[in-house]
Order: C-alpha cells, then structure tokens, then sequence
C-alpha cells in the first residue's frame, strides 16, 4: 500500500514505535490546537498530484482537548506508544482505548500532510 511502511491499522505495534514529527504550522486558541497545512511543493507533472490532493484535503483542523494535548508532544522525540502513555498520565480514563484513538488520529493527520511519522531506529 504504498511506498511507506506505514500500518494500515491504528493499533498495529509497528505505529506504536514510530514517532509522529510536526510538519503543519499550528497556533494554540483558548487551549486548543489549530492546524495549518503546508502548499505542496511538487513540481512539473509529478507535483501535479500533490497539488491536485492538497485542493481536496482540509487546509485547517481544530483539534479537540486530547488532540490538542497529543499534538503538543508530537516534537519528533516521542513515539506514538509514548505520547499515549503521557497522555493516560495527564487525562486518565477520557483517551481510552488510547492506542485505537491515538493511532487512527497519527493516521488522519498524516494522511492529510500535518504530520510525518519517521520509525524508531
């Protein structure tokens, strides 16, 4: 499924080891985190897509209070089995089940070009 070794579930292992890494511009708005994704940068045809995915794709997302929480620890140190282990910490049963939430939530972001998941070496 593409060139990337990216899981196709949230709760797969792999996910849990790799480490989202911030790539939209963001603001914080009364405590909560809004995203701003960057133009593509392609090029020529093969830019084309890139371009073409960018016109269909949200420029801006609101995140609610555990996204917001997620995304301040997304500073390209901590794995996405961390950040939910920091976040059980600081918000408790709400984040439950973390790892379905947390992960579907790496895999939406990534998918709409506000994060870049590197894996752990």
């Amino acid at each position: 499924s593409g060139p990337s070794s990216i899981p196709e579930t949230p709760e797969s292992p792999n996910l849990l080891h790799m480490t989202p890494v911030r790539v939209a511009e963001w603001r914080e708005i009364y405590g909560r985190i809004v995203l701003e994704r960057p133009a593509p940068q392609g090029r020529g045809l093969r830019g084309l897509g890139a371009r073409m995915a960018y016109w269909f794709a949200p420029t801006r997302m609101r995140l609610d209070k555990i996204g917001s929480a997620a995304w301040k620890r997304f500073d390209g140190q901590a794995t996405v089995g961390e950040v939910c282990a920091l976040l059980r910490e600081e918000l408790g049963e709400m984040v439950e089940p973390a790892e379905q939430r947390l992960g579907h939530f790496v895999l939406v972001l990534r998918k709409d070009g506000f994060v870049a998941l590197k894996e752990e070496t």
